[in-house]
């Protein structure tokens, strides 16, 4: 059998090399968040982290143990909205994108 290469090393370069392609990762996991799909939506925010900014430079931003910020982005993960608001404030800044919520009536 060939071998692949690491998933998250192919996300890592990719994001590294394509703006485009780490917003939408970022556009994507807020949105599942946003639609109720937060495990989904954890998952890939947590791979925009690593292939971004990282966990030890994000505590640093955030003044959340790196530790405490894999957990919450982890599988099991179960954020404070306080703690969850203030990690996409740093991601937006840092990703230089501005993030917005709008309301719609059906």
């Amino acid at each position: 059998m060939a071998l692949t290469r690491d998933f998250r090393e192919t996300i890592r370069e990719r994001a590294q090399s394509e703006p485009a392609f780490r917003q939408a990762l970022l556009r994507e996991g807020l949105q599942l968040i946003y639609d109720g799909d937060l495990a989904t939506g954890r998952s890939i925010l947590r791979n925009y982290i690593n292939a971004t900014v990282g966990f030890t430079e994000l505590s640093k931003m955030t003044q959340i143990s790196s530790p405490s910020l894999q957990r919450m982005f982890g599988p099991n993960g179960n954020p404070t909205v306080e703690n969850l608001f203030g990690v996409i404030g740093h991601l937006q800044r840092h990703e230089r994108v501005s993030v917005e919520l709008q309301m719609h009536t059906y």
